[in-house]
């Protein structure tokens, strides 16, 4: 469960234009093999894939909780015609003017797919510059095949006929409706509550639901947070109170999960710390979603206590666990971990820290920090929240 600690990644955009639903429905595909096998590069938690458009390779997000998305940059090369342009807001509510067009042609290896509706953006965080997204390869365009996703072998398979999927030992059966943008909205239940879940290859995290679908009066493990660990398409959300706790049943299609951590925040959301525990073929046209568990799963929460950001190419605490006494504020600037220094780093640098923690796999680490104009040492070990 690292990844609430560091930075959790959420792409998922809503409040589309009126004529969505119709214009997520252009374009169509072709494929040279009944069944492709296409690039797939799960890195970060997230899931990539090498697209060629117009003779150059990109790469972009496979991501099932956000349409199509391509840089302002491609748009202009292409010279492309405006069809819409429409407010959008992405999964922390930041909000913005977007353009929305058609792109005549992108190439996934073997699969071909034509004039598809897409929208223009510019990934604003700088997460987004170390991990080279160029664009987003998002749902209505998945919509067009049949698809299944192994994170663990890196395996990527499409095809325009499920029959050609052997599904034997697909023991669990998820149905699921769509937005205008053709995402897959999955139903559980869990603290006696029915709640709409977006399937989403676009957060790293494990599960996500919203504030008001959580009652901290309930008798759970839990521990309280302070902060903003998630980054939407736009930027960081602001700091805010929330919970991360021990649910005892989850139940999602013909299956029921226990123990499952969950966080609180703005969205509800499936993530890929919990998709990558199987195998899943993702059929729009029954609306499914088959999977079979390939590994399996830790319930256990370990931290420091506490997450951070590279803000104007500085770590910045951001994130902190409420525990009483708990020496970090969110806002303290990171001088160095454990010596090394974090406090005058480039864009590489950046990069290389955000991608490789310093803490990563350690126990114990001696910080130096900065608040308010005063320097700090402390030493903080890592401390399981949840068992």
């Amino acid at each position: 469960m690292r990844k609430i600690f560091y930075t959790l990644f959420i792409f998922s955009s809503c409040g589309l234009f009126a004529q969505g639903k119709k214009f997520f429905e252009s374009g169509d595909v072709h494929l040279k093999t009944a069944v492709e096998k296409l690039n797939l590069q799960y890195a970060a938690d997230l899931p990539f894939v090498k697209v060629n458009i117009n003779g150059k390779t990109y790469n972009f997000l496979f991501d099932t909780g956000a349409s199509t998305i391509i840089s302002t940059a491609i748009y202009n090369e292409l010279g492309l015609e405006k069809k819409h342009k429409s407010t959008v807001k992405d999964s922390q509510k930041n909000k913005q003017d977007q353009i929305f067009t058609v792109l005549p042609e992108m190439i996934v290896d073997q699969a071909t797919f034509k004039e598809v509706g897409v929208m223009v953006l510019d990934l604003k965080a700088p997460e987004f510059g170390c991990l080279k997204v160029d664009g987003i390869l998002g749902a209505n365009q998945m919509a067009k095949l049949f698809w299944r996703i192994n994170y663990a072998e890196n395996l990527m398979e499409a095809t325009q006929d499920l029959s050609r999927f052997d599904l034997t030992g697909y023991d669990i059966v998820i149905p699921f409706e769509v937005k205008d943008q053709k995402s897959p909205i999955v139903e559980a239940k869990m603290i006696d509550k029915k709640i709409d879940f977006t399937f989403d290859t676009g957060f790293s995290g494990n599960i996500k639901i919203t504030d008001s679908k959580y009652d901290s009066k309930n008798a759970f493990e839990k521990v309280e947070v302070y902060g903003n660990n998630t980054v939407g398409a736009f930027g960081a959300g602001n700091p805010k109170s929330g919970y991360i706790f021990k649910n005892p049943e989850l139940s999602l299609g013909n299956k029921s999960f226990a123990n499952e951590i969950v966080m609180t925040g703005n969205s509800n959301l499936l993530g890929n710390d919990f998709l990558k525990r199987f195998v899943f073929v993702l059929d729009w046209s029954g609306h499914k979603i088959y999977m079979k568990q390939n590994k399996d799963s830790s319930h256990k929460l370990e931290s420091f206590g506490f997450g951070y950001r590279f803000i104007d190419m500085k770590p910045v605490v951001t994130y902190i666990f409420q525990d009483e006494n708990f020496p970090l504020k969110v806002g303290d600037s990171i001088i160095s971990i454990n010596n090394i220094n974090l406090d005058n780093l480039n864009k590489e640098s950046v990069c290389h820290y955000f991608l490789n923690r310093v803490e990563q796999g350690i126990d114990i680490i001696d910080m130096k920090i900065k608040r308010n104009g005063t320097v700090m040492n402390i030493n903080l070990k890592k401390k399981i929240y949840l068992k």
